[in-house]
């Protein structure tokens, strides 16, 4: 495994990040798949593209991968690192947040980075067909991914032998304060299209849920957090929201191994946010920051599809991870 070395040229965190982008844009799922749908609750329903290897599903492990915001089962980051993992012998199972992409089919009800308890119950589920099994979250999924190994406790299977979070946003306040910087503007233009988008899309599915025309006074993250996600999840506010849900105050709570990835230079997640929290005593918790790499970018020559250097290094330690015999 390689060090992170992009090419000449491509260092810089918004340079990452939008190569990162434009590498894996084109990237499709190849690989035969199921959908599984997950009870995850009352009302509540996860879409799962799961694609088994040949043979005895307990004979290889698992690795389920959750996106980021306005993301899906088929987002670049999420294809490159599960064709990476694919390649060397895992099943990969590809999960949707409530209502993304297509769950929305099944739940169109909103998201949010607290709901970990989603999350637990596609490992309860995954658990229940293989004896050994990882999660890679990405951006707000990597969030989530560690959220849930701090909080799960004996909900956590005994199957589960690692997770990896790639540019977590481990303090959200911190994180929407980055996005309203000047040179964010292009980011968060993009987040509040999505979201607007993804309000609307609810909204016409679940008129009894969600009411009409709400997501047209929010201009920033932070204000469609305060109008629709807090309220919608539960929080009185969307300070409320972000300290319930950031899982950077509760890493000293992990007990199993996991890997914080980061870039010094990403644009959304300001690395003070990612490094000043308590890690175990154990040592459980790695925190890897690289000099460049922007946010979900990473972009170098290496093994993964669209040049995802993350994928090839999340794979490695996962492997690393886990009981003896599995792919590595």
């Amino acid at each position: 495994m390689t060090s992170f070395r992009p090419s000449p040229g491509t260092a810089g965190g918004h340079r990452q990040t939008v190569l990162g982008y434009f590498f894996r844009r084109r990237l499709r799922w190849t690989v035969p798949a199921e959908d599984l749908v997950v009870e995850a609750g009352p009302d509540v329903s996860l879409l799962l593209r799961a694609s088994w290897q040949p043979g005895p599903r307990q004979d290889r492990p698992a690795l389920v991968l959750v996106h980021g915001l306005g993301g899906a089962d088929a987002a670049g980051y999420v294809v490159a690192t599960g064709a990476l993992a694919w390649q060397r012998g895992w099943h990969v199972l590809r999960m949707n947040m409530r209502g993304a992409g297509d769950g929305a089919r099944v739940c169109a009800r909103l998201y949010n980075a607290g709901l970990d308890g989603d999350l637990l119950a596609v490992l309860e589920r995954v658990a229940g067909q293989v004896s050994r099994l990882a999660v890679a979250g990405f951006s707000l999924g990597g969030n989530l991914a560690l959220l849930a190994l701090a909080r799960g406790g004996p909900r956590l299977p005994r199957a589960l032998s690692a997770v990896a979070a790639v540019s977590p946003p481990l303090d959200l306040a911190a994180c929407a304060d980055a996005l309203e910087r000047p040179a964010n503007l292009p980011y968060q233009w993009y987040f509040m299209r999505n979201l607007r988008r993804a309000y609307r899309e609810r909204q016409a599915l679940r008129p009894d849920l969600y009411a009409p025309g709400r997501e047209r006074g929010p201009r920033t993250v932070r204000e469609y957090d305060d109008v629709i996600t807090a309220p919608y999840g539960g929080h009185a506010s969307a300070a409320e929201y972000y300290a319930r849900s950031s899982a950077g105050p509760r890493l000293a709570a992990i007990d199993r191994p996991a890997l914080v990835l980061a870039a010094a230079d990403d644009p959304m997640v300001p690395i003070d946010s990612v490094v000043r929290w308590p890690l175990p005593a154990s040592g459980c918790v790695r925190v890897e920051v690289t000099p460049s790499g922007g946010h979900v970018g990473f972009a170098a020559p290496c093994a993964a599809p669209g040049r995802f250097w993350a994928a090839e290094r999340v794979v490695g330690f996962l492997s690393d991870g886990m009981l003896p015999g599995t792919a590595s």
